[in-house]
């Protein structure tokens, strides 16, 4: 499993969970530790106000994450229920890397990961800037749609 943290200029921070990890309240906040000392490394300029936008996973909003998150300062943009398709690494990031790995066969765990941290390095920041005026427009049409189900973007 890959975690994925970026923003309009590209990738800030992964991390592979290790084999047979759970991904629960408890790592996702070492997770975002890490993540918080990396934004202060790679984008100073938004260390005391990047925001979070996460998807629903219960990891997401368990009481140590929130708890973590006030801490740090940081704020959370709202995700609605059941809306895979306004998180970006869902509609953009994953199918992306997904396109590069398929149909190739890896003979270990970490060949699999530098292909797929190779897959992530290629991807040109005008794409993540893409991606995010795309999440722009999908969140404001979900809004002007009351939260409800439609088609087309």
């Amino acid at each position: 499993m890959l975690i994925v943290f970026f923003d309009r200029r590209g990738i800030v921070h992964k991390e592979f969970v290790p084999p047979e990890k759970t991904v629960n309240g408890a790592f996702y906040s070492e997770v975002l530790t890490r993540l918080r000392n990396r934004i202060t490394r790679a984008r100073p300029a938004l260390a005391k106000s990047w925001k979070l936008h996460h998807d629903n996973a219960p990891c997401h909003g368990a009481i140590v994450v929130r708890q973590l998150l006030a801490k740090f300062g940081v704020a959370t943009l709202p995700h609605p229920p059941y809306s895979p398709d306004l998180a970006p690494p869902d509609f953009f990031l994953f199918p992306r890397i997904k396109r590069e790995l398929k149909g190739r066969r890896f003979d270990t765990i970490e060949k699999c990961q530098a292909a797929a941290t190779t897959a992530l390095n290629r991807i040109p920041e005008a794409d993540f800037q893409k991606a995010f005026d795309e999440w722009q427009t999908r969140r404001i049409k979900c809004i002007e749609a009351g939260g409800m189900y439609f088609e087309n973007y």
